[in-house]
């Protein structure tokens, strides 16, 4: 993984979901779902593939980097001049599981799209959790 230059920020996320992580995987990783509480996509978890998230406002461009079921996945995200990469993290506990989301590559001139990721991101998370919610 290559480290973030010193001077862009980074958008972290981090939530306690009353859920096993296979079930947070399959929101995280099944794209009708991920169309629930993301966006509308072509998502596959193979590293390497190349997908689309796609919006009102425009699409975003990503590719799949890395896939460890259950436990990491991570892509790119590009869109509006942004080039950054998403990580997922998930860490089973006695209650569900601990996810964290880390955007990393906002530089000193993205203040708009940073701010952007730090108002949506948490959103993001309460459909995610909605979605959950109806999963069996």
């Amino acid at each position: 993984m290559t480290k973030a230059a010193p001077d862009t920020r980074t958008v972290v996320v981090e939530r306690e979901f009353a859920h096993p992580p296979e079930k947070l995987w399959r929101a995280l990783t099944q794209p009708h779902l991920i169309a629930e509480w993301l966006m509308a996509n072509d998502f596959v978890p193979a590293a390497g593939h190349r997908f689309k998230l796609k919006a009102d406002w425009g699409v975003v461009d990503c590719q799949v980097t890395t896939v460890e079921p259950h436990r990491t996945l991570s892509y790119s995200w590009a869109a509006l001049g942004l080039d950054s990469v998403v990580t997922w993290t998930l860490t089973p506990t006695a209650a569900g599981t601990h996810l964290r989301m880390e955007q990393t590559g906002f530089g000193p001139d993205q203040t708009r799209a940073y701010q952007g990721a730090s108002y949506g991101w948490p959103k993001f998370f309460d459909g995610l959790e909605q979605t959950l919610a109806r999963l069996d």
